[in-house]
């Protein structure tokens, strides 16, 4: 068994890349961290740093010890933190989605830590294989994510679904594909999932969202359709973005002959035990 202690101060070395400030960070004098890593090196019989000096890089044995412990001090830490409290209404839950999910679901997660004020949401808007890779890497507890995930680290299961729309400036009354290809494509960071989904069931001549030139992008989910209403191109965006934006009077929404929607998913790790915490937000979720 690898000694934690020891993992642990070097992790820390990892991650402040400085011998003194690791010391401090751990209340330890600058010997003992080195103590530990040399500890550590004869526990696991290979060298883990090349010193240059003051200086210090990983050896390949290092970067696999670093990559891999750091996860499973993360769940030590989880375990810990579950042992010690396993409230369904105290404690943090980190959660990750999209835009357009965050947008919903945000002010529904505020309601239930204003109603359980121990209960601490740290909620953050990224694009889905983002949020799936935080949840598989251990910073995110829960993700919602609008496509199936693909990592095998993480599982999932479908609660509900949410419209996808075609959204112009709204001096645009019939979105024909010449149209749309005159007028241009607005990205952002899932469009291209969107405009897939979309037009590969309503426009024959749709291929790939790449024959449409692209006239801007946004990562932000509120700022998207700013360039819509000043003309400047068009985009697709899930039902709760396009309802939330603030001058609906500048853009046009339209419904197509086939309407598609796209599934939200919610995920967590496949290894990591469901807190209390976690089910109380995923039940609050459903529920609104």
């Amino acid at each position: 068994m690898i000694n934690p202690t020891w993992l642990n101060t070097f992790c820390t070395l990892v991650e402040v890349n400085h011998f003194t400030q690791t010391a401090e960070r751990l209340f330890m004098t600058q010997s003992g961290v080195s103590q530990h890593i040399k500890k550590l090196e004869q526990q696991v019989k290979c060298a883990l740093l090349e010193r240059h000096g003051k200086q210090f890089t990983l050896t390949v044995h290092g970067q696999n010890l670093y990559q891999q412990g750091s996860l499973l001090l993360k769940e030590w830490q989880f375990l810990e933190q579950q042992l010690k409290d396993d409230s369904p209404y105290s404690g943090l839950v980190k959660i990750q989605s999209p835009g357009s999910c965050g947008l919903q679901f945000y002010s529904q997660l505020l309601a239930l830590q204003a109603e359980h004020t121990e209960l601490n949401i740290d909620y953050r808007f990224a694009p889905n294989t983002s949020v799936e890779q935080a949840v598989a890497n251990h910073s995110a507890d829960i993700g919602f994510l609008t496509q199936a995930p693909t990592l095998s680290e993480v599982t999932s299961h479908k609660i509900g679904q949410e419209a996808l729309l075609l959204v112009t400036p709204a001096h645009i009354k019939n979105p024909t594909w010449e149209v749309l290809c005159e007028l241009g494509f607005i990205g952002h960071p899932d469009a291209k999932h969107h405009a897939q989904l979309l037009f590969s069931e309503n426009y024959s001549e749709f291929e790939h969202v790449d024959q449409i030139k692209r006239t801007g992008f946004s990562n932000q989910i509120s700022l998207i359709l700013e360039p819509v209403c000043l003309g400047l191109g068009f985009t697709v965006l899930p039902a709760y973005a396009v309802g939330a934006f603030n001058k609906p009077a500048l853009i046009k929404t339209h419904h197509l002959a086939n309407p598609i929607s796209e599934n939200i998913y919610v995920c967590h790790h496949r290894n990591r035990p469901m807190a209390k915490r976690m089910n109380t937000v995923i039940e609050a979720i459903k529920a609104g």
